[in-house]
């Protein structure tokens, strides 16, 4: 039975809805001098056979041959004496929609002149508007089947992300410098991403960067970088850092030698308290106590070899930060390690553990 439409519009088109098809499925039946009526925010585009034919403006419209050139050809091929057409109108929705949002799923690895690496993520919002809405049609409804404003933020988030890292790696300096160059980074991001938009029918209104936010990790890099401006003094912020990795090495279970958790808390306190006598006589040397005019000045004392270095204990098992003081480097070197594969680790939630013996191994190549 035919499916004869003699009024085609599309009232209820809802604010996420980009494109609303006549009929949803199928091939309508269209007679000629049926009433098409294209609201102040829509524009209709004609199709038939998979290929778009006209473009109606706001108002009210009659099919005929004269406002659809294009189908003239077709009333030629006959009807069987029947004045229809099958087709199908996409109405598609030309408001401003600005709720979009765009987010990186997983963190981006950038390096910093500060802290080494770092891993960052980023999210926001953005304004878009079907420029073309022909070509919009063509590319995501017709070829894709994308009608909704969700369904078309996921397609375009991938294009934004891309754009964004490149974006970073070529501006990057510091991780520190970032929060006052939100408004320019935004201003650059609208400006690359315009001809990605422009070549799918939309037009990019506003876009603009909320929060550009480190991981976990890379946000305890930066307050041992903050601790390191407090104390002013690299040789002692080492000697520091030294003292700590050690002390937390021998609190672990098994740790110095596997002599027990006792033992080890007491080596671990004993050698933290002498890192900190080391740190105190660092930044505070003792003066040489002044000799009378008429004694005789004491001989040169010998000098002695200083003692060799003692390797920490370290535990089976590590964390991030026990893994950097055992290889006397920063956690954001260890994670850059693991994020190329070079050594292995076990993610537990947000955290990694590492074996010590995987440290081993990749030590001796």
């Amino acid at each position: 039975m035919a499916r004869i439409i003699d009024v085609i519009e599309a009232p209820d088109q809802g604010a996420q809805e980009l494109v609303v098809r006549l009929p949803e499925v199928g091939s309508g039946d269209f007679r000629f001098g049926s009433q098409v009526i294209v609201r102040e925010s829509q524009r209709a585009v004609f199709y038939r056979d998979g290929k778009s034919l006209d473009l109606f403006e706001p108002g009210r419209h009659t099919i005929t041959t004269a406002n659809l050139p294009i189908l003239s050809g077709l009333l030629r091929m006959g009807t069987g004496g029947q004045d229809i057409f099958t087709a199908e109108v996409f109405f598609a929705n030309m408001r401003e929609f600005t709720d979009m949002k765009w987010g990186t799923p997983e963190p981006v690895t950038l390096r910093d002149t500060d802290l080494g690496l770092v891993r960052l993520r980023g999210f926001g919002q953005y304004t878009m508007q079907i420029a073309d809405p022909k070509r919009f049609v063509d590319q995501f409804v017709g070829t894709q089947g994308m009608y909704r404003t969700g369904q078309i933020n996921d397609f375009l988030r991938s294009a934004i992300i891309s754009r964004m890292t490149d974006m970073w790696g070529e501006n990057m300096t510091s991780i520190l410098d970032l929060p006052r160059l939100f408004d320019e980074l935004s201003a650059a991001m609208r400006a690359t991403l315009q001809d990605d938009f422009t070549a799918m029918g939309l037009a990019l209104k506003q876009f603009r960067i909320v929060s550009i936010s480190p991981t976990e990790e890379t946000a305890k890099a930066i307050d041992e970088r903050a601790s390191m401006g407090a104390i002013g003094d690299m040789a002692a912020y080492m000697q520091f850092k030294t003292a700590r990795a050690l002390g937390d090495a021998a609190q672990q279970p098994g740790g110095a030698g596997g002599t027990g958790e006792g033992l080890g808390l007491g080596a671990g306190i004993g050698l933290g308290a002498g890192m900190a006598g080391m740190i105190t006589n660092a930044m505070n040397p003792p003066q040489a106590p002044a000799q009378p005019a008429s004694a005789a000045p004491n001989p040169p004392a010998t000098p002695q070899p200083p003692a060799a270095p003692q390797p920490p204990a370290a535990p089976a098992v590590m964390t991030l930060e026990q893994a950097a003081g055992y290889l006397q480097v920063s956690p954001a070197d260890i994670q850059a390690l693991i994020d190329d594969g070079s050594l292995q680790a076990r993610q537990i939630g947000s955290h990694y553990r590492i074996a010590r013996q995987a440290i081993d191994d990749f030590l001796a190549g």
